[in-house]
């Protein structure tokens, strides 16, 4: 009997161990994340990448459990200078998050900003360095990314007239030149109690190159610029879909941004790119 019983518990403990597994099972080595979205409007630091109109993006992320990670981003584009080719913006980002105190992580990567058939000299790299936590229901974040000098950054054509001119087949103002940007950033978000709405911010400065790239487009058009974004997600309980509204913004003035035209100005009418705007968005991750 005694014998029996042993076996017994034995076999218990043998048909209880996979459930206890799956619960306390160790997290897998490398894990895949992504996401797909619909944007009423793509803005990169406050300003228009598609003219003002809709945009489908998604995204890919391989982690492993070391900390790196490779990711891939990608977004239709249209009527800011000219990409050409799928007028697509593609990027591939290649870092490294760890946690360095409870509840704060570093992250240290790269980005490589790509637009595939485009037009050539358009692709650029920038490093970045980012800091997260959580304090109490706030998320923050802060970044710097700072672009080394690249002919995609340089100051080619000093007007947008020029970059017409080079359109019709005319010379480039400075063909060749490099120039490098900086960009700074900080990110709040919190849930709203009872809500299951989540209130977000963004503030960012750019410095860079005051003129327009090889393809008549500038990270920083103005120079030197502040960018910012109040909004609300909603996540839909019991499915992956979130919807977002937000109001964008940028300080850049039309006075600033006169020597940037026609290119800096939107074809429906004629108005800037980096004015203020509210957008809507409707994501799904998985």
């Amino acid at each position: 009997m005694k014998r029996f019983a042993t076996g017994a518990a034995v076999a218990l403990a043998i048909l209880s161990t996979p459930a206890l597994a799956q619960d306390e099972a160790p997290p897998k080595p490398v894990t895949v994340s992504g996401s797909v979205a619909l944007v009423s409007d793509y803005r990169f630091r406050g300003v228009s990448q598609t003219d003002e109109e809709i945009a489908i993006q998604g995204g890919l992320t391989v982690t492993h459990e070391s900390g790196l990670y490779v990711a891939t981003w990608a977004s239709n584009l249209a009527g800011w200078g000219t990409f050409g080719g799928s007028n697509t913006e593609l990027d591939l980002v290649g870092g490294f998050k760890t946690e360095v105190a409870s509840g704060v992580s570093v992250d240290v990567g790269l980005t490589w900003y790509m637009y595939p058939g485009g037009a050539s000299k358009t692709d650029f790299a920038e490093p970045y360095v980012k800091v997260s936590g959580t304090f109490g229901p706030v998320s923050l974040l802060g970044g710097v990314a700072y672009a080394p000098a690249q002919e995609a950054l340089g100051r080619w054509s000093f007007t947008g007239a020029n970059a017409q001119d080079v359109l019709a087949g005319g010379p480039y103002d400075d063909a060749g030149d490099k120039e490098d940007n900086l960009y700074l950033w900080a990110d709040a978000s919190t849930a709203v109690p009872g809500t299951g709405l989540t209130a977000k911010a963004h503030l960012g400065y750019s410095n860079g190159n005051k003129g327009l790239g090889p393809n008549g487009t500038s990270v920083a058009p103005t120079g030197e610029y502040l960018d910012w974004l109040v909004g609300l997600d909603y996540a839909i309980a019991g499915t992956p879909v979130t919807v977002g509204v937000a109001y964008v913004d940028t300080d850049i003035a039309k006075v600033e941004e006169t020597y940037l035209r026609p290119n800096f100005s939107s074809t429906k009418d004629g108005g800037s790119i980096a004015g203020g705007q509210v957008l809507f968005s409707v994501s799904a991750a998985f």
